[in-house]
């Protein structure tokens, strides 16, 4: 049975015990970022756990459109101004 949706957006505490040096490298990362160590932890965290979530998505095709799907990805790109001019540019890493 499904659980109707809610509302309650209510803040939980959450208590974590961490080594100095890790709490030191959280608090300098933050405050580079101009934020609290709360919301610094509290990003980081949700960003892991969407990754993490993401990962693990699986998206099931049938045989003939997982078939169609490999052979776009093997086939060579169709020429065009834009890739022609992206393959002839100098690499950002080797300008000055």
């Amino acid at each position: 049975m499904p659980t109707p949706q809610t509302t309650d957006n209510h803040i939980k505490a959450v208590n974590l015990k961490m080594r100095e040096d890790t709490r030191a490298l959280i608090d300098r990362a933050a405050q580079m970022q101009g934020r609290s160590r709360t919301d610094f932890m509290i990003e980081a965290s949700r960003r892991a756990a969407e990754d993490a979530i993401l990962d693990q998505t699986v998206i099931s095709v049938n045989a003939d459109t997982y078939q169609r799907f490999l052979a776009i990805l093997d086939a060579p790109p169709q020429s065009n101004e834009k890739l022609r001019q992206t393959m002839q540019a100098t690499p950002l890493w080797e300008k000055k």
